[in-house]
């Protein structure tokens, strides 16, 4: 026969009833606590290395939109390397908007690792002081926040290979114009260097 006290219930041989699994882990091992709080964490430092990476390729696009809007405004209207450019030109600023895509997604996922983060600690917290209910809600929430974030990781990277794509085009294109200008016998010019 159980009896209900109103620190927790025992069985007939006074007893303590077992606690969860997941909760008397969390109370018996101090390194749990950072087992969960460290996954979330290592995808918050790969988020940032992210952001810095495609911030850096956003400023190089925009340096060379920059390059190929004074080339253009210098070449004759309707000739081959104007329509190149021109091309180019247009894919920059695909470019641009897929990296500016990717940059507010790897944001995103950097807020919701940091939240997934504090949630295992608030979760830790609870499964201490025995709230099952709240350190089950806690468990959901910080689930969901960490998997929306790793589904934010693997689209924002997708949108890197889109234009990381759009870049090999370009950087086609510029030697297939090189190769023309240069097997015409016209001296070359100062080189330009694709993004």
């Amino acid at each position: 026969m159980r009896e209900c006290s109103s620190i927790q219930l025992r069985n007939s041989g006074s007893r303590p009833l077992a606690k969860p699994a997941a909760m008397s882990a969390l109370n018996d091992n101090p390194f749990a606590v950072l087992t969960a709080v460290v996954a979330p964490a290592i995808l918050t430092n790969a988020c940032s290395v992210l952001c810095l990476g495609t911030g850096n390729r956003i400023a190089r696009v925009v340096d060379r939109t920059r390059v190929i809007t004074a080339e253009i405004a210098s070449l004759e209207v309707g000739t081959s390397e104007y329509q190149v450019r021109l091309s180019q030109l247009e894919r920059l600023q695909v470019r641009a908007q897929l990296l500016l895509k990717a940059l507010r997604i790897f944001y995103a996922c950097l807020g919701s690792f940091a939240a997934a983060a504090l949630i295992s600690v608030v979760g830790s917290a609870l499964a201490f002081y025995d709230q099952r209910v709240a350190f089950h809600a806690a468990a959901v929430v910080g689930l969901a926040t960490g998997g929306l974030g790793v589904t934010g990781l693997v689209s924002g990277c997708m949108l890197m290979v889109r234009e990381t794509t759009l870049a090999v085009q370009n950087l086609t294109k510029e030697a297939e114009l090189a190769r023309t200008r240069y097997a015409g016998g016209q001296p070359p010019g100062r080189p330009s260097h694709p993004a």
